[in-house]
């Protein structure tokens, strides 16, 4: 396997590494370049998104839907596990879904109390074309990656989030 060309990270890790040579400016080496594919991920991701008629946001809930692939439903407490935003920012995210059509909400028939979203029809076919695009296009973008070195990625890349998660991030 031939040696990776050097990238515009491995010129601002040198020159920090010049001009402050007291610093160890390796994490410069991961972060940074997690920092720009994750702007062009962000932007692929809009694009494939944008294609089969979904906001990106609209896409993550549509998706935890889909996913659970529960026949009833999720709540919204389940649906805010799975995104990660406020109450009612889901909330908002819901209601222009079943303005779209795109979800229902229903009283839990197991629990009067709860409400259930679940996904339509149309739902599933915008948030499934979503996934092809954007599978595609990501499967694209690891042609080029020998597939060990894929496997070490996302096994790296586990690694790192999960301690990420257990650290406490203090700036």
């Amino acid at each position: 396997m031939s040696t990776p060309e050097n990238d515009v990270v491995d010129a601002i890790v040198r020159e920090w590494s010049t001009v402050r040579s007291d610093i160890d400016a390796t994490p410069l080496a991961v972060f940074s370049r997690i920092k720009r594919i994750s702007k062009q991920l962000d932007l692929l991701r809009r694009q494939c998104f944008a294609k089969a008629g979904l906001e990106p946001s609209e896409f993550d809930v549509l998706s935890a839907l889909r996913r659970s692939d529960d026949p009833l439903g999720l709540t919204p407490k389940q649906l805010l596990a799975s995104n990660l935003v406020s109450s009612g920012t889901m909330t908002n995210r819901i209601d222009r879904l079943v303005r779209r059509g795109l979800v229902t909400r229903e009283h839990d028939p197991t629990d009067g109390r709860s409400i259930l979203v679940r996904i339509t029809p149309l739902g599933i076919e915008l948030v499934d074309e979503a996934i092809t695009l954007l599978l595609r296009e990501e499967e694209a973008l690891l042609g080029g990656v020998d597939s060990d070195d894929v496997e070490a990625l996302a096994r790296g890349l586990r690694i790192l989030a999960l301690h990420m998660g257990e650290s406490e991030i203090e700036i």
